[in-house]
């Protein structure tokens, strides 16, 4: 990928035109990655007071927002970690009405969630756009007082980790190893595999306390490995309540604050009005496969083939980066009393499309499949493997890989 401008260079990173290009270098390697995220960030700002970039910690919020602060003169940066920055805000109606025509960027907003009512009477005052951009590492619904006291003043953009499009400088099978986040895919597998475990040291002992939660880094660590074990199955509370020696209720509140957090995805059932008795609890995904992949301690390609959740982890590395390509459809899985199941329901409007996911290279479809297929009749019906090219496996089953999906479904 050429670059004939002239960039402006900032800790290993360039920016160029409205696009975002992160660069790594080795004695014999230049790599670049290309995020277009920050258009969206950009064009939002122009159309609201407030924007908040929420994604898990290391995906590139900051890296995004000190790229996109540039386009507006005289923005101010404060990272509210940072004790000398948080100072600042000890009066914070007085420090924002002193540079009230400024865009001031807040990072890491869960550290000061009073903050918010503050916000709302500064933009109220104003009555213009472009007046904050907030980034944090956790959910609207955790810091709570966003969604309230912003209604309407404030868009929400997540930020993830790298998908397969964006990381189309690697191959495939590096980025389902190593996962999306940028310092464990842009890394040796070393230095990939002792970040991971890093990441999940610092994001236990360090970042659940920041927000709040008095859970000890052990159990909840434990907790989130069990999760592992348990990727792409449909959550049984009652038996990892009773491996946990808690209530039901302990394990949902652990799993809504991973999810709230950015590291679980949960999965709902398909919500129809069909007669068929439908099993009701959710599945339950690790969003990164990398993340993943360090919590079963596997750390090679040979230990991914050879692991029972191998097709488990395939299936969820499809469902995120299909999820975080078209965050607009309705997402859920369909599975019956009987076993009958489909990996993926996309609803949007009155459309409806099934999504079967398979990790070989030669997928073979269950009868249970095709009954589930006549019962739902859907629009579209997709299998997604690692297949090199598109075959239909009938008139209305399309065999695709994944980057071909995407594809087709951004141009529609």
């Amino acid at each position: 990928m050429a670059c004939t401008d002239p960039p402006c260079y900032l800790q290993g990173v360039f920016f160029h035109l409205d696009i975002m290009y992160i660069c790594t270098y080795s004695s014999n390697m230049h790599e670049i990655i290309k995020r277009d995220v920050t258009k969206t960030v950009i064009q939002r700002l122009n159309n609201f007071p407030a924007v908040a970039l929420l994604g898990a910690r290391q995906v590139g919020k900051s890296t995004i927002a000190e790229m996109v602060i540039k386009k507006f003169p005289g923005a101010i940066y404060l990272d509210l970690e940072r004790p000398s920055d948080l100072n600042k805000l000890t009066d914070p109606e007085a420090f924002f009405d002193q540079f009230s025509d400024h865009l001031i960027c807040l990072d890491e907003i869960q550290r000061t969630p009073d903050i918010f009512p503050v916000l709302r009477g500064v933009i109220d005052r104003n009555k213009r756009n472009s007046q904050f951009l907030i980034l944090g590492s956790a959910s609207r619904d955790l810091i709570r007082q966003s969604s309230e006291s912003l209604a309407g003043r404030l868009s929400h953009i997540e930020i993830t980790p790298f998908t397969q499009k964006e990381a189309d400088f690697t191959d495939f099978r590096s980025h389902w190893l190593y996962g999306g986040y940028p310092r464990s895919l842009l890394a040796d597998q070393e230095t990939s595999i002792q970040w991971r475990e890093d990441y999940v040291r610092t994001f236990l002992e360090r970042d659940i306390p920041q927000l709040g939660f008095r859970i000890p880094a052990h159990t909840l660590g434990r907790f989130w490995r069990m999760l592992a074990h348990s990727h792409g199955q449909v959550l049984n509370s009652s038996k990892l309540a009773g491996s946990m020696g808690v209530s039901s209720h302990t394990i949902r509140k652990y799993i809504d604050l991973l999810e709230q957090t950015f590291v679980v995805r949960v999965l709902p059932t398909f919500s129809t009005n069909l007669k068929k008795r439908l099993i009701k609890s959710p599945k339950v995904y690790i969003r990164d496969s990398g993340i993943l992949h360090s919590l079963l301690g596997i750390e090679t390609t040979e230990d991914l083939f050879a692991n029972p959740v191998y097709g488990a982890s395939y299936e969820g590395l499809v469902i995120e980066n299909i999820l975080t390509q078209f965050s607009r459809w309705q997402a859920s899985y369909y599975r019956t009393s009987n076993g009958a199941e489909i990996d993926l329901i996309l609803t949007k409007g009155i459309k409806t499309m099934a999504i079967e996911i398979k990790s070989s290279i030669s997928p073979k479809l269950s009868k249970s499949f095709w009954n589930s297929i006549e019962y739902l009749s859907p629009d579209q019906t997709i299998v997604i493997a690692p297949v090199k090219e598109e075959y239909p496996v009938s008139k209305k089953v399309m065999v695709k890989p994944l980057h071909l999906f995407i594809e087709e479904m951004e141009s529609d």
